[in-house]
């Protein structure tokens, strides 16, 4: 498992959003938990559904992760919240960005789960 946003090996200023959501600290509209994995609505949405999925375990980014389970349990929650709202139908996206020219604003690995609207390919 990769370290926490606390330890001091991955700590940003002693201080990672995302891990504050985890730990409780910050508020979220949570949709999904369980041990390793937590959604929640976007603040700043860029569709009418905009969903994060994130590890419980800090990882900085996309790159950072080794395990290939940590990716099959952020897919599953991805396609459970899809499943329980009706977005197979009329479509959905799920990005990962990995840096910060890629759109990475957040130093801690997450799925946006976009739906609601047409998007544009190639996006960007």
């Amino acid at each position: 498992m990769a370290p926490s946003c606390t330890d001091g090996v991955n700590a940003l200023a002693g201080s990672c959003v995302f891990c504050e959501i985890v730990e409780g600290r910050r508020k979220a509209a949570i949709l999904h938990e369980d041990s390793e994995v937590l959604a929640f609505r976007d603040i700043l949405p860029q569709a009418p559904t905009h969903i994060l999925i994130v590890p419980k375990t800090h990882f900085r980014s996309a790159s950072a992760v080794t395990d290939p389970a940590v990716w099959g349990k952020l897919m599953a929650v991805a396609g459970r919240l899809v499943s329980e709202l009706g977005l197979e139908e009329e479509g959905y996206r799920l990005v990962v960005n990995n840096g910060p020219q890629a759109g990475q604003t957040i130093p801690h690995l997450h799925v946006h789960l976009l739906a609601g609207r047409a998007f544009r390919w190639p996006p960007g």
